[in-house]
C-alpha cells in the first residue's frame, strides 16, 4: 500500500533490527559484533550475516539511510558522519583523478572549499559555473567531465534550481548528477524523482531537526551507493549509532516541523519585503506545492549597522548552521562563505549586509517583532 509523505516519516520497515518486538529500534552502541565460531565469521564475508564491525556497518546508520532513501523515493542509501562526508563519498563514487566536475557557483561555502581545496589535491578538476545559464554550462563541458553538482535550493541566495533542465543536459552528455537537497528536504523536493543520480543531505539540519546531531546521508542509484559505501568504509567517515538513532527520531517530526517553519518563513519574508531598511529579500518562488522552504536571506540597507543588528535580535541567536526548531541567524560573509575570496563573494552576492535567517517554529508574531525591533535599533 502506498503511503503519503507524512505517514512515511513515521512508519518504516526495520523489523529485522528490532529484537523482542521493540517499538523503536534499539541503539546498537557497539564497536563490533560477536560470532560463535570461525564459520560464523566466514558467514559475514559470504554475505550471510549483516554486521561485523561498526565502521563497516551498524543497524542504526543503516536504518537512517533506509528511512531517507524511502522519503526520497531512491533505491539505496548510505549514512556518513556529516553532510560534507556524504558529499565526499558521493563525489568519489563517480570521480577519480583526472576527471572533471561541473559545479554550481551558488553553493554552500563548505562544499566550495571541499571541492576547491581537497578534490583538486586528489587530481579532480573543477569548473564553477552559473547553472542559470545553461549555455555557459554547455561551454564548460570537457571530454573528462563526469559529474554535475548543484543544490535544489541554493545556499545562501535560495535560487530554486531547474533540475529537469539540468538532468536533460547531463543525460545529453552522459554525465552523472548529484544534488544537495538539504534546504528543501524531501518534504518540498525529491530530486531522484526528476532523474538525479545522487541526492545528499546534511542530516544535521532539517532531518535531525533539533541541533543535537552531526550527520550526513547520501541516496541514489544502487551501483553508485555501493561504491560510496565502499569509500565510506575505507576512508572512515562512519556515522555513530547514537547520532543515527537521534536523526531517525528527528525525521519522524520532519513533516510537522517543515509545515510550521515554511509557513513562518513565508510570512516573515512578506513582512521584511515591505521594510525600508531591507534592500533585498531572497526567498524561493514556486519551489513545490508544499511551499518554498524555511530559510529567508536578506540584504540590509546601508542605513543599518550590521553589528548592532546582530546584537539586537533578542531570542534569535547567531548560529553558524541552520534548521533547528529555534529561529536563528548567520552571517555568510564570516561563517559559511568565509573561505572564499572577497572577489568571489562579491560575484556571488555574498555582501556585507547579507543575513541568512533560519526560521523556527515559534509564534510568527514574536519572530517578526524580533527582526523589526533589531532593524529599528540598528539604524545609523
Amino acid at each position: 500500500m502506498s503511503q503519503s509523505f507524512n505517514t512515511k516519516t513515521v512508519h518504516f520497515k526495520s523489523e529485522q533490527h528490532r529484537p523482542n518486538n521493540s517499538k523503536v529500534t534499539p541503539i546498537y552502541q557497539t564497536s563490533a559484533f560477536s560470532f560463535k565460531d570461525l564459520d560464523d565469521v566466514e558467514a559475514f564475508y559470504n554475505g550471510e550475516k549483516d554486521y561485523l564491525y561498526s565502521r563497516v556497518g551498524n543497524p542504526n546508520p543503516d536504518e537512517l539511510a533506509h528511512v531517507v532513501s524511502n522519503l526520497e523515493n531512491a533505491p539505496a542509501g548510505v549514512s556518513a558522519a556529516s553532510g560534507l562526508a556524504a558529499i565526499l563519498v558521493g563525489v568519489l563514487s563517480v570521480c577519480q583523478a583526472g576527471d572533471h566536475i561541473l559545479a554550481s557557483t551558488d553553493i554552500y561555502g563548505g562544499t566550495y572549499e571541499l571541492f576547491e581545496t581537497e578534490l583538486t589535491s586528489f587530481g579532480i578538476e573543477l569548473s564553477f559555473v552559473d547553472f542559470k545559464d545553461l549555455n555557459a554550462v554547455e561551454q564548460a563541458v570537457r571530454p573528462n567531465t563526469k559529474l554535475v553538482y548543484t543544490e535544489s535550493i541554493t545556499n545562501p541566495l535560495l535560487y530554486v534550481e531547474d533540475l529537469t533542465a539540468i538532468v536533460a543536459f547531463s543525460n545529453k552528455h552522459s554525465l552523472k548528477t548529484m544534488v544537495d537537497n538539504t534546504f528543501a528536504t524531501p518534504y518540498l523536493i525529491t530530486p531522484y524523482d526528476q532523474g538525479v543520480n545522487l541526492v545528499v543531505h546534511s542530516a544535521t539540519k532539517y532531518l535531525g531537526g533539533h541541533s543535537d546531531v552531526t550527520a550526513g546521508v547520501l541516496v541514489g542509484d544502487k551501483d553508485l551507493i555501493q561504491r560510496a559505501r565502499s569509500k565510506a568504509i575505507h576512508l572512515g567517515p562512519t556515522l555513530a549509532p547514537m547520532e543515527a538513532w537521534l536523526t531517525v527520531r528527528g525525521v519522524k517530526t520532519l513533516a510537522l516541523r517543515m509545515e510550521k517553519q515554511v509557513s513562518n518563513a513565508e510570512k516573515l519574508a512578506r513582512t521584511l519585503l515591505e521594510n525600508p531598511d531591507v534592500k533585498t529579500v531572497y526567498y524561493p518562488k514556486n519551489a513545490s506545492p508544499n511551499g518554498n522552504g524555511a530559510i529567508v536571506s536578506i540584504d540590509l540597507n546601508d542605513t543599518i549597522d550590521v553589528k548592532t543588528f546582530f546584537q539586537s535580535l533578542g531570542f534569535v541567536k547567531i548560529i553558524p548552521t541552520l534548521a533547528g526548531v529555534e529561529t536563528t541567524v548567520s552571517y555568510p560573509k564570516t561563517t559559511s562563505h568565509r573561505a572564499l575570496s572577497e572577489e568571489v563573494r562579491q560575484s556571488l552576492g555574498i555582501t556585507t549586509g547579507l543575513v541568512r535567517i533560519s526560521v523556527g517554529i515559534e509564534d510568527i508574531k514574536d519572530i517578526i517583532q524580533a527582526f523589526e525591533q533589531a532593524l529599528t535599533n540598528s539604524r545609523k
